[in-house]
């Protein structure tokens, strides 16, 4: 873990879409820091970056967001929320990015962590410093235990530890952090559509009876790839999943604690206790 930014030094948040950017805005100047949102277009909420000092940019205007950064006194960044990998020709380039071209075709040669740490060590070449949620709001991040009322039973618990032997042999691939098994069989790995549409296609397998167990059978199983740099692409949870777990008829959700975000964490455990779904964070 990186020491934090001192007090009342302005961190910038690359910012996607989701609720994540602005409560980690919030968690920063609850700390006494100033958090400077620099809103991707086309991905961040425009009504709620209102309530920050903020800067909208493009991606791919690696040059604009230096500039701007460096204008905001911010030496320190963090990029956080969802985002959805655009390829090389939708760029929308300007002259920063045009001289470190050939540091972002090679960024684009691997998976979505890879891209990511590769934007992120060309924002440290440039002087900045990347910090990750453990470095400024480890409170999001998913607790070891249960966290409601419904515990893993026997059954699925062997699923847990399944999917995790799943994920820890895709891993290399850098492929996806999440995997769905019911009664031992992997019904379905996360890739490209992200969770919620891999919870949506369990579901739409259940109404065709390609999945013909029981409701209330199966767990989903998520966990940062092995050797991931964390300050990158954390898995996320929150009440929507709960919501796609259920409409998917299964019986819980299992995260890595320490490795992974909950986005709305009092809404998702209200969500999961009313449908009778359990939310374990598992030991790294």
């Amino acid at each position: 873990m990186m020491a934090p930014a001192a007090d009342g030094t302005p961190v910038g948040l690359i910012a996607g879409g989701g609720s994540l950017p602005f409560t980690v805005a919030d968690q920063l100047a609850a700390q006494g820091r100033k958090p400077v949102v620099f809103a991707l277009r086309g991905f961040c909420d425009p009504k709620q970056v209102s309530r920050f000092t903020h800067h909208w940019v493009s991606i791919g205007q690696f040059g604009a967001a230096k500039r701007l950064l460096r204008a905001e006194g911010c030496r320190d960044l963090v990029f956080i929320g969802s985002l959805v990998r655009p390829a090389l020709s939708e760029l929308r380039l300007d002259l920063g990015t045009l001289r470190v071209m050939p540091s972002v075709i090679r960024a684009y040669r691997g998976g979505d962590d890879h891209l990511l740490s590769r934007v992120g060590r060309i924002f440290e070449a440039h002087g900045f410093r990347v910090l990750g949620i453990r470095d400024v709001a480890p409170e999001l991040l998913m607790p070891e235990g249960a966290m409601t009322r419904h515990r893993p039973d026997a059954r699925a618990e062997a699923d847990i530890v399944r999917g995790r032997a799943v994920l820890a042999a895709l891993s290399p691939f850098d492929v996806g952090q999440a995997v769905v098994v019911i009664d031992g069989h992997v019904v379905a790995v996360e890739g490209i559509e992200g969770t919620d549409a891999m919870l949506a296609r369990v579901a739409q397998l259940r109404r065709d009876r390609v999945v013909r167990a029981d409701v209330g059978r199966g767990v989903l199983v998520k966990a940062a790839k092995r050797g991931q740099d964390l300050r990158f692409d954390l898995p996320t949870v929150g009440p929507r999943t709960v919501r796609e777990a259920e409409a998917a008829g299964l019986a819980g959700l299992a995260i890595v604690a320490g490795n992974a975000l909950v986005a709305e964490a009092q809404e998702m455990v209200e969500a999961a206790d009313k449908a009778g779904l359990f939310v374990v964070g598992l030991s790294a």
